[in-house]
């Protein structure tokens, strides 16, 4: 069987609290032989960061959402920092800009809220730098000030977008900047042939391949729960849109996550 990863995955949210251990046992049994579960508030990093250490399959990338950048700290170096240096933390993020959820607010409060944003990307980007770790870039409605930034530290610390919807150009962009693009569940999706665009202007070598679970789950599961084992469906699906065989489309993104999260066997 085909090994492949599930490059994004969040198995610390309420959603797998009944099942967790079955959760793992199916990705184990579908191929999915590494884990990595992505923080997006400093307590939920550290919560990646046990489950981390108590299964062998999973590994943990620390950081803060954008969505969440207002609950935390102003400063979050500190804490960040002592969390990237735990045992089995590959990666900073999920962390970048989103201008999607930001609902009816006045100039004032707008200004404050993606001042805010801001400040925590440059400052997990920061600590990216610091530690010699790549990054988990979230974006939403943002994408150009998202990859700007990213830019801006290049040669100290790179970017995965994960969950990636933009178009092919767009891909081309991440790609020119020294950074990867990561594809989801949404792939299979009929009305997303903007991302089987994108997949198809991406060379192997160059994109991983994730659940953002428990969201996003690929055709047959469209609606259900997402979980890491259905990055085996997500994977099928890929092959055939590449025209490549299961076993090119591990080697290459397994090789892929390897390179990209330092620390990951």
């Amino acid at each position: 069987m085909a090994e492949f990863f599930d490059t994004h995955a969040h198995l610390d949210f309420p959603d797998f609290t009944a099942d967790l251990e079955a959760v793992v046992e199916r990705a184990t049994g579908a191929g999915i032989s590494r884990i990595l579960c992505i923080g997006t508030t400093l307590a939920g990093s550290r919560r990646v960061v046990e489950l981390a250490g108590r299964f062998p399959s999973v590994y943990a990338v620390v950081g803060v959402h954008p969505n969440h950048a207002h609950e935390e700290p102003e400063n979050i170096v500190p804490e960040l920092t002592e969390l990237a240096r735990q045992p089995k933390v590959v990666g900073i993020g999920e962390t970048g800009l989103d201008w999607y959820r930001l609902g009816d607010k006045s100039p004032e409060e707008l200004e404050h809220v993606r001042s805010r944003q801001r400040s925590l990307y440059r400052q997990q980007l920061e600590v990216a730098s610091s530690l010699g770790l790549n990054c988990v870039i979230h974006q939403r409605e943002a994408f150009q000030e998202a990859l700007s930034v990213l830019a801006e530290y290049r040669g100290r610390t790179r970017g995965v977008v994960h969950c990636f919807t933009a178009t092919a150009v767009e891909a081309k962009e991440v790609l020119a900047a020294g950074s990867l693009v990561s594809f989801t569940g949404i792939t299979t999706f009929k009305s997303a042939q903007n991302v089987r665009d994108a997949l198809g202007a991406v060379p192997m070598g160059s994109f991983m391949l994730e659940t953002d679970c428990p969201f996003l789950a690929p055709i047959p599961y469209r609606g259900k729960r997402c979980e890491p084992a259905y990055v085996r469906e997500l994977a099928e699906a890929v092959a055939g849109y590449k025209g490549c065989s299961l076993d090119e489309l591990s080697r290459a993104t397994c090789a892929t996550a390897r390179e990209f999260f330092r620390g990951l066997t």
